[in-house]
């Protein structure tokens, strides 16, 4: 998947110090991406999250992140492992980078107003992968719920 979206990347994003984005950023997206297409809903609120995140986070338009979505909900089913998303985030991010990680994947899947077991496993499993105390996985489940609630 990482491949794919670099290659997406590659021919739509252009910058002009910079044409790529970094392994960390692609494997930013594809996480949350994989948050919002883990439980089959797509609803408009959560592709809306899922859009304005992507588009904050990695400074893309809103017609770049619609293309990387649907490019990214045809590759999840080809990912096998996590672990290819998250070797990038441990080996780039500081530990409070990591935390906002958490933070946004939570926003994602309380974007739609219910919380899905599958948002929530899959959310599990990357805090474990990233090296995150439970206590840290829940604080970052309880911003991102207020925020939400408070939006």
């Amino acid at each position: 998947m990482i491949d794919k979206i670099k290659a997406f990347f590659a021919k739509n994003v252009v910058d002009s110090e910079d044409s790529s984005l970094s392994g960390e950023q692609l494997a930013t997206a594809a996480l949350l991406i994989e948050v919002m297409v883990i439980d089959g809903n797509l609803g408009e609120d959560e592709l809306q999250a899922i859009s304005a995140t992507l588009s904050q986070m990695l400074g893309i338009s809103a017609t770049q992140v619609d293309e990387l979505i649907l490019l990214s909900r045809d590759e999840v089913a080809e990912a096998t492992s996590l672990y290819q998303f998250t070797r990038e985030i441990n080996a780039h991010f500081e530990h409070d980078k990591k935390l906002d990680l958490m933070t946004a994947m939570w926003r994602v899947a309380f974007a739609d107003g219910h919380l899905d077991k599958h948002e929530e496993g899959i959310i599990r499993r990357v805090a474990d992968l990233l090296h995150l105390r439970h206590s840290e996985y829940i604080q970052c489940k309880l911003n991102a719920r207020n925020n939400a609630a408070n939006a």
